[in-house]
């Protein structure tokens, strides 16, 4: 068994991709792991922002978790009907470029792609944050466990859904008993003692007013808990991913995830409030995360307590689970649609999109880097992108019900209506009350990808102009080509160039650029008797000999200068360059070797020129390796 075969499993063959469709027992890891741990750190960024009014913050957590689940059902609503009006995957992207137009429906795609890569980003930071939060000496090494958590989540991803879904199963489905309980336990404890339960392990203690609530900084705090609804519209995106009957299939795993991420933030507000608990610094010692300080206070610090902030880490650091679901995806439509490059499309050993969670995974990579893996800094990027999404799918499913019409069409209207018309409220407390602190970065990433999008398609709109032709194929002679072959010492490498060169035309030039190298000497001594004789003996034209002292040492731009001066001077014949390289039997052979055939071919594509053909002529060491 080969090394890649015992990583990424053995290479799945097209028709196996039934085999890796999932469904809802599945679905809820595989897509909905970045909605339901959402909770974790959703209720967490509003109260960060409350931390100025100590304990006064604790009166508005219930009202702001009460919006957040408001706005949550309608767009649950919405997205269950896009389900229905799009069976075969109703993404953002999908929704508003059929209905509001191509336009519409990159921004949608820009926006997608944005949360998809925060999520990565804000899922693995926040599960090390849990970790360190149980761990606090963990602290110092937050960064490096955020990247190696990010690389098994990609050879995780790499081995295909199927797999991935099989492997997040456990913890989370142990993740949300676990929370169940503490949140059944806890409201429990707060009707039985009036309101007011006592804490079996009190929160870390807060002064009780430092401010008052201004309007301003109750829209930034619930701006902020609305990064607990991210991860809603994963299902509607990844329907082509569940078994038949599909549609079903992603309505009720969109059920059950919406419903029990409803559970947990109003369970959590309620907590946080009846038992005290407000948020401390990010990134600072003594950092406890909100869940760790719940869990402490309901349950206290025994076994179940570190039962359930292993679920909640194990949760957070497997949510970007959801974005290696659908970010591949995306980009595989968009690639279709040629708004990006075609790699794209291509599945890999595993069914699974290799190159697009390649790409996340270092775009992801990047913003740990750059943050130094704090979940804090990422906030206020992350829900600009997720709502955008939002409020464009829904305001083309209104365009939808418009057109399409039908029976109830008008419930069908007004309920993506509603939801078009909250998304993009929220959307706008977003972006005002974060602009400052991030959210004009997330402004600026979408115009950037619209931009990238436009221009990917723009270079291939050129590409087929530029290369399409329906006349018959021309079958004139050509006059032969100038062959030009760069040898640097007599040896069989070069005389198998050069016999090749011959059967290509009569008019070969032998190349020779001599560096300082005490090894290689001129060949013009030799020339005579090594190749115009034997040429002469067969009857046919010998190859001409030229060469050329680099006085400072430079191979590539004297062969560059002749083989463009050749081109030039006949600019009716083709110029062809045969490049004679060794192949070695072993990959590491090569390291020994400079690759000076390589650097010239790529060198004489880029700054060659149309009459330009580069033709290489291998040399085996060893006998060919046999196919596989």
């Amino acid at each position: 068994m080969s090394l890649t075969t015992l990583l990424f499993g053995r290479r799945l063959a097209s028709d196996e991709e039934e085999k890796e469709q999932i469904g809802p027992f599945s679905g809820i890891p595989v897509l909905g792991l970045d909605a339901l741990a959402s909770a974790s750190y959703g209720p967490e960024a509003a109260l960060t922002v409350l931390l100025p009014l100590g304990t006064l913050g604790l009166r508005y957590i219930v009202p702001l978790s009460a919006l957040v689940i408001t706005l949550l059902a309608i767009v649950y609503f919405s997205y269950r009907q896009t389900i229905v009006a799009y069976p075969n995957g109703g993404g953002s992207y999908i929704v508003a470029k059929e209905n509001l137009g191509t336009s519409a429906g990159l921004v949608a795609a820009a926006a997608l792609l944005l949360d998809y890569v925060l999520n990565v980003a804000v899922a693995v930071s926040a599960g090390v944050g849990a970790l360190v939060s149980v761990v606090p000496s963990l602290l110092p090494h937050t960064l490096a466990l955020c990247l190696c958590v990010l690389i098994v989540l990609t050879a995780a991803n790499l081995r295909g859904l199927r797999t991935a879904g099989l492997v997040f199963m456990a913890p989370t489905y142990a993740f949300l008993g676990c929370l169940f309980a503490v949140i059944a336990i806890g409201v429990g404890k707060t009707l039985l003692q009036g309101g007011h339960p006592a804490p079996v392990v009190a929160p870390p203690s807060h002064p009780a007013t430092l401010g008052t609530a201004s309007l301003a900084l109750l829209c930034h705090a619930f701006a902020s808990g609305c990064t607990a609804m991210t991860g809603v519209e994963a299902v509607s995106n990844g329907v082509p991913a569940f078994r038949k009957p599909s549609s079903l299939q992603a309505r009720r795993t969109l059920s059950y995830i919406v419903a029990s991420l409803g559970i947990l933030l109003a369970g959590i507000a309620i907590l946080t409030q009846a038992y005290g608990i407000t948020a401390t610094e990010p990134g600072k010692s003594g950092y406890q995360s909100i869940l760790s300080q719940v869990v402490a206070a309901v349950v206290g610090r025994g076994p179940f307590y570190y039962a359930t902030l292993t679920a909640v880490v194990a949760v957070l650091l497997l949510s970007a689970n959801t974005s290696f679901a659908d970010f591949p995806r995306l980009c595989q439509l968009l690639a279709i649609d040629r708004f990006l490059p075609e790699p794209f499309i291509h599945r890999g050993r595993r069914l699974a999109f290799s190159y697009g969670i390649g790409v996340l995974a270092g775009l992801s990579a990047i913003l740990l880097v750059a943050f130094h893996g704090i979940t804090d800094a990422l906030i206020p990027l992350f829900a600009v992108g997720a709502f955008l999404a939002f409020t464009m799918s829904q305001a083309g499913m209104v365009a939808h019900w418009y057109r399409v019409r039908g029976k109830r069409f008008r419930l069908h209207l007004a309920i993506n209506a509603i939801g078009a018309t909250a998304t993009a409220a929220t959307l706008v407390v977003i972006i005002a009350s974060k602009f400052a602190e991030g959210a004009w970065i997330s402004t600026l990433l979408v115009i950037a990808a619209y931009l990238i999008f436009r221009s990917v398609r723009g270079h291939y709109e050129q590409l087929d102009e530029a290369v399409r032709g329906h006349q018959p194929l021309d079958l004139t002679p050509p006059p032969p080509p100038i062959v030009v072959v760069p040898i640097r010492r007599w040896d069989l490498v070069a005389q198998n160039g050069l016999r090749f060169a011959l059967q290509l035309s009569p008019e070969v030039y032998a190349l020779q650029v001599l560096l300082d190298d005490p090894r290689v000497e001129d060949l013009s001594g030799e020339w005579r008797e090594l190749v115009e004789e034997p040429a002469r003996a067969k009857g046919i034209a010998a190859p001409r000999l030229v060469v050329v002292r680099s006085r400072y040492r430079r191979l590539f731009r004297p062969l560059l200068r002749f083989v463009t001066t050749v081109a030039r001077a006949h600019p009716d014949r083709q110029v062809a360059v045969v490049v004679p390289e060794v192949v070695e039997s072993h990959w590491y052979h090569y390291l020994l070797h400079n690759h000076t055939a390589s650097i010239l071919k790529w060198l004489l594509l880029f700054r060659g020129g149309k009459g330009i053909v580069i033709v290489n002529t291998p040399f085996y060491l060893y006998d060919a390796p046999k196919a596989a």
